[in-house]
């Protein structure tokens, strides 16, 4: 059942209003998180300049000069309340389809190089968050990775980098890592990453912390759009999308990638409506009842 705290608002300096919905991540909370800003961009409010919603909490920069602090936290209220009602919480969203090199020779020749953080394991990150998991069987874990979509919750850390939640997955099958416990000083560019329960496609070539498990073969980040879905956006992600990644094999990885730099690949995307009401009642069933034809 959908319940939550009264949210928190905070005014940080004279341009930001802080909401936190909930201390902890909660998936329910990011519903609400997205509901309201959503809500926010559709009204348009004059002075508001800038929205940056979070995993439980959103972040509103404001001019001061065209709308009070207090003027734009009864805005704020107002929705908050309408939005805390589960029935209010759905919202336009997509399922796209993520192909994915697991267990892949170039994120392995990067983590190799970092095999003090994970002894055990020979400096192998993939084979590492299977022990931790309790998989014995690199297929096993590649399926059970695989079988649910990720919800993008949030983005944040370095340009188009969207973290994303298993939706679906009963809570004792979640597969979940410990992060570096000092950051590597480079990850490949759309190496597959996961810390916590949260999957990750870093965007370019960065410093990460997150264990390796696999390879992108599509960008998350076009800065010069040459691909038809970033017509709109340089980013792939936006918060309350779906992604669902697909296994492939090293020969269909290369194929994939000689299609993104010919400007010849379309990413596979279904348009859907999504409802938290739906998800609260029929939890892993309605996630499949999204997923039918994909």
């Amino acid at each position: 059942m959908l319940i939550f705290p009264e949210t928190r608002f905070d005014f940080c300096g004279d341009e930001y209003i802080y909401a936190e919905i909930s201390k902890e991540m909660r998936i329910e909370s990011n519903f609400k998180v997205i509901s309201i800003t959503n809500e926010l961009r559709k009204r348009n409010i004059p002075g508001m300049v800038e929205i940056y919603p979070s995993n439980a909490s959103y972040l509103i920069r404001y001019d001061p000069n065209v709308i009070s602090s207090h003027h734009l936290l009864d805005y704020l209220q107002e929705i908050d309340q309408q939005k805390s009602d589960r029935s209010e919480l759905h919202f336009s969203s997509r399922i796209i389809e993520i192909p994915v090199w697991y267990d892949d020779t170039i994120t392995k020749k990067t983590t190799e190089k970092y095999q003090h953080q994970q002894p055990e394991a020979g400096g192998n990150d993939f084979t590492y968050v299977m022990k931790q998991n309790g998989f014995s069987d690199k297929d096993t874990f590649i399926s059970a990775h695989s079988s649910w979509p990720y919800f993008i919750t949030s983005l944040g850390f370095q340009p188009g980098m969207a973290w994303g939640f298993p939706l679906g997955a009963p809570q004792d099958k979640i597969i979940q890592a410990p992060k570096y416990k000092s950051p590597r000083a480079h990850t490949p560019r759309e190496a597959l990453g996961l810390g916590g329960a949260f999957t990750v496609v870093y965007p370019t070539a960065s410093t990460g912390s997150y264990q390796l498990i696999g390879i992108s073969a599509v960008p998350v980040y076009n800065l010069n759009q040459t691909l038809s879905i970033f017509r709109d956006s340089i980013f792939l992600a936006k918060p309350g999308d779906l992604w669902k990644y697909r296994p492939v094999t090293e020969a269909e990885y290369y194929n994939i990638r000689e299609e993104v730099q010919k400007r010849t690949y379309e990413y596979k995307v279904k348009p859907i409506q999504f409802s938290a009401e739906q998800y609260d009642e029929q939890g892993s069933e309605y996630i499949r009842q999204l997923m039918e034809g994909f």
